[in-house]
């Protein structure tokens, strides 16, 4: 793919993640995505069969998104119990706001499970990659104690898209007072499960 073609395929999917989300995918056509793009149906058809091709792109690059930041925390400089507190921090708050800010995602999130399960599979796995390498450290440094560290990160990963639906309608307390709440509640248990005891 030539780079003219790489842009002109970036500024494609640019233009329908911005008419999504004013729209949502349902109210959307090819021909509202072709004009925002301000190239032709023609250009547009050339890179994609149909809207459902477009939407799959958009979701896929805010996953892709998420893992960035999420690697971001796994990468710091932070003791293991640390590290995961910030994770959850971290995977709550910017997938809330992926999801408030981007029509497409928000309207797909809630109405068809499935599609978004299948866009999301690839990034689930990376995600309990990413838990693993946090569990992994945290026992290296004595702080967690983990008989099996892939059951361990796979609960961790599936409470945590448990509480998707509800932290992203306000559902677990809307102050910033209660929302640390209940982050903390999520932290308590887990730690208490996994933690050396003292």
């Amino acid at each position: 793919m030539s780079e003219t073609t790489s842009k002109t395929r970036e500024q494609l999917i640019d233009a329908a993640r911005q008419v999504f989300a004013r729209k949502g995918i349902e109210r959307t056509t090819m021909n509202d995505i072709a004009a925002a793009s301000h190239k032709g149906r023609r250009t547009l058809y050339m890179y994609f069969k149909n809207k459902e091709e477009i939407s799959a792109i958009v979701i896929e690059h805010e996953m892709e998104r998420l893992y960035e930041m999420l690697e971001a925390v796994e990468k710091k400089n932070l003791s293991a119990d640390e590290k995961l507190f910030a994770f959850i921090h971290m995977r709550l708050d910017a997938f809330k706001e992926t999801v408030t800010r981007n029509g497409s995602l928000r309207a797909n999130f809630f109405h068809d499970s499935w599609y978004v399960a299948k866009v999301r599979k690839g990034y689930n796995l990376q995600e309990i990659a990413l838990i693993k390498k946090i569990l992994n450290s945290g026992i290296k440094e004595g702080i967690f104690n983990i008989p099996d560290v892939e059951t361990t990160a796979l609960i961790i990963h599936y409470s945590l898209k448990g509480l998707e639906v509800p932290y992203i309608r306000g559902l677990l307390g809307d102050s910033p007072d209660r929302i640390m709440q209940r982050k903390n509640s999520v932290k308590d248990l887990i730690f208490n499960g996994i933690k050396v005891r003292k």
